[in-house]
């Protein structure tokens, strides 16, 4: 039996009691084992993995201490929410995938560390990284500029790029005060001071060509400023959000849209016909229309009338792909 059994057993014992329980009564729960090895035992709970393990003197025995809220102490790493084995797994592959660079040597005692959590036979985890998959869509290679744009955000200082733009297809140099790093939709941005426009920007890793990290300490932005530029719009697009899309899903489609989550400030109503209305506040609308567009005939936009002719305007284009010719 290794030491997780074993503190296991000693967590089965505890859990639930009302009245402590004698140290000789653990000894014999958990196999007649010694005296010092119940000791290294709570020690195990109580430091790593901060049990409220507490010694009643009265009673002479061990108890778990309630927290503030009455709540019971449960053993982590013990049950996962779907949420919670999903982050574990992809830091797991993200963890496996790196190449050697900046974080290298620190990251190697934490990934030997999870790969142990993942095989440990307790958890039942040993089949995850196979049977569970987790599926990335259109992500672009960050490159070895990625190292750079990491080192100038974490280190503080200033940042010499050449990137360039997909949007006006055009190479342009700047000089950077990182202010975040941000991975979104799988792939990597990089949230900045930009000298060059004395604005807010947003930079695809991916695009930056030539990265030298300078002496100079970055500009800091108090982080409000930050979310309030880069959280409060529509998507990568930042800048503070302006206006309000109405869109309008079938009462079919409706019973997935609803429990989707567009934007953190998104307002959703069902009609009475089943059809349900979605409220979205943006300020750039080119990634909002491309969400639109997935949908097909199965939503409207209903305003503003900008968003709606521009989305009409670009399923005129496609359908002309399709007439006159082919």
């Amino acid at each position: 039996m290794d030491k997780f059994d074993r503190v296991y057993q000693l967590h089965q014992a505890l859990a639930g009691r009302r009245v402590p329980i004698p140290l000789e009564d653990l000894m014999e729960k958990l196999g007649h084992c010694s005296r010092a090895t119940v000791m290294r035992l709570l020690a195990v709970l109580r430091d790593e993995l901060h049990a409220p393990v507490a010694f009643d003197k009265e009673a002479d025995g061990y108890v778990y201490r309630c927290d503030t809220a009455g709540q019971p102490y449960e053993l982590p790493g013990l049950w996962f929410t779907a949420q919670e084995l999903q982050a574990l797994l992809v830091f797991e592959r993200l963890l496996n995938t790196l190449d050697p660079g900046l974080l290298s040597d620190h990251l190697a005692p934490l990934k030997r560390r999870l790969d142990e959590l993942l095989q440990h036979r307790r958890l039942g985890l040993g089949e995850a990284v196979t049977r569970v998959r987790i599926l990335g869509a259109a992500s672009r290679l960050p490159g070895d500029r990625f190292k750079s744009a990491a080192s100038a955000t974490l280190q503080r200082r200033k940042l010499r790029i050449s990137y360039h733009a997909r949007s006006k297809d055009k190479l342009t140099e700047r000089t950077i005060s990182p202010q975040r790093l941000v991975h979104y939709r799988d792939n990597w941005y990089l949230d900045a001071w930009d000298d060059l426009r004395k604005a807010l920007r947003s930079f695809a890793v991916d695009r930056i060509r030539k990265a030298e990290e300078l002496p100079e300490a970055a500009r800091d932005i108090p982080d409000l400023e930050l979310d309030d530029h880069f959280a409060s719009s529509y998507g990568i697009f930042a800048g503070k959000a302006n206006k309000i899309a109405l869109l309008r899903f079938s009462a079919e489609r409706a019973r997935w849209v609803a429990d989707e989550r567009w934007h953190p400030e998104q307002v959703g109503q069902f009609g009475t016909d089943g059809r349900y209305d979605l409220r979205i506040p943006f300020r750039d609308a080119r990634e909002l229309v491309m969400d639109i567009l997935r949908h097909g005939a199965e939503v409207e936009v209903v305003g503003p009338e900008a968003l709606r002719e521009e989305v009409k305007a670009a399923l005129r284009k496609a359908v002309g792909q399709y007439e006159g010719g082919g």
